[in-house]
């Protein structure tokens, strides 16, 4: 299994990877967030659930919303490694990801940056949350708030990776327990997504063998939220842990959203994750599901992704034009407006008007150009 996985992991830090030592010169300064006018009441308000179950509203106008997003880096890294000394890098990146027509910035939080030890959350990092928070609110950008990252080995506490199943829960709740407690009052929430493409795997493994081993750009994006199933179904694991950490949020925030990203369903393995959406939809408020299209297989894709219409909204946080061209993933992403109500794709710092003067330069890399075709393609497709 672990073969497979190794093509379905996220892979807007991989492109950023290689991206990274080809930037075409420093960005201009930007003003801190708190610098600008803060937002009129009306201009974002909490999103919810349509009555009708397929789509998104905001509260208590009863807009229509649909998320049109990108999962954030810069340059290959995660936003924990340079918001502390740069933040205007990140204060810029929002201003461009808002230029471009998005309305939702994924952001991806690891866990060894926010717990300090299994019940001491780290303040510092729940600060600087906060000032998320406040430049999202600034700029108009809902945040679609991964957590529970343990993407580089470096980062995670070794402590974390030696706790039983029921302590290690017992941790993952308290990390969005503080979470949800300094984001639950912010209107800039759209939702918290547990954790980034989590398995229940099919038998035992080793102690302390909790990621799939395979990296990707020196990052692992894979986790198994338990070692060993002991004969439990693994849809019932999985609800069973959507349940428990759902309920450390709501503790301290009953309105914004929650959901999961999940792998997605192929032809040979079906939900190999483990996560399947009849048994998990009921515990989520919308299903949240990471599809990169294959050449040649744009049919594939969109019977994947009805595998994922169980009387949820369904979100595609991922996709990008990887493995296919962009006029395929366009394709894909129109036909897909009958099943999905929302879509997101990536962003590594580097603007529209960047990458085409690299283009019309001849400098342009492989992985320029596809980022260019992506970013073209996602204004152009821009939700009205």
């Amino acid at each position: 299994m672990n073969r497979i996985l190794f093509w379905f992991l996220p892979i807007f830090l991989v492109l950023g990877f290689f991206l990274g030592n080809s930037r075409s010169g420093p960005r201009e300064s930007a003003q801190d967030a708190s610098k600008a006018s803060p937002p009129s009441s009306n201009e974002m308000e909490p999103i919810q659930v349509a009555k009708d179950g397929h789509g998104f509203i905001g509260t208590p106008s009863g807009r229509r919303f649909t998320p049109w997003g990108l999962n954030y880096g810069h340059e290959g890294k995660l936003i924990e490694d340079f918001w502390e000394d740069h933040w205007s890098r990140v204060v810029q990146d929002f201003q461009d990801m808002k230029a471009l027509g998005a309305n939702v910035v994924r952001v991806h939080l690891q866990f060894g940056k926010f717990m300090e030890g299994p019940a001491r959350p780290n303040p510092k990092a729940l600060h600087r949350l906060g000032r998320l928070l406040r430049l999202a609110e600034t700029t108009g950008l809902y945040l679609d708030l991964t957590g529970l990252g343990c993407y580089r080995k470096a980062d995670i506490p070794s402590w974390y990776d030696r706790l039983s199943e029921e302590d290690r829960w017992s941790v993952q709740a308290r990390f969005w327990s503080a979470v949800a407690a300094r984001c639950g009052r912010s209107p800039a929430v759209f939702c918290y997504d547990l954790m980034n493409e989590p398995i229940v795997p099919g038998g035992q493994r080793k102690p302390g063998e909790w990621y799939s081993g395979k990296t990707l750009g020196g990052y692992d994006f894979v986790q198994f939220i338990t070692l060993d199933p002991h004969g439990r179904p693994r849809d019932q694991i999985a609800r069973q842990w959507i349940q428990r950490l759902t309920h450390a949020i709501r503790e301290h925030d009953r309105r914004h959203l929650i959901t999961v990203g999940l792998l997605p369903w192929i032809p040979q393995w079906g939900h190999l994750s483990g996560f399947v959406p009849e048994t998990v939809g009921p515990e989520l408020d919308f299903l949240s599901v990471h599809i990169y299209p294959n050449q040649g297989k744009v049919d594939e894709a969109l019977m994947g992704l009805k595998k994922f219409a169980v009387g949820k909204p369904v979100v595609i946080e991922e996709t990008f034009p990887l493995a296919c061209s962009p006029t395929e993933l366009e394709e894909f992403l129109k036909q897909s407006r009958g099943i999905a109500c929302g879509w997101m794709g990536h962003y590594d710092g580097m603007t529209l008007q960047q990458l085409q003067a690299l283009r019309k330069a001849q400098t342009i890399t492989t992985g320029q150009a596809m980022y260019l075709g992506w970013l073209e393609l996602f204004r152009r497709l821009e939700p009205k």
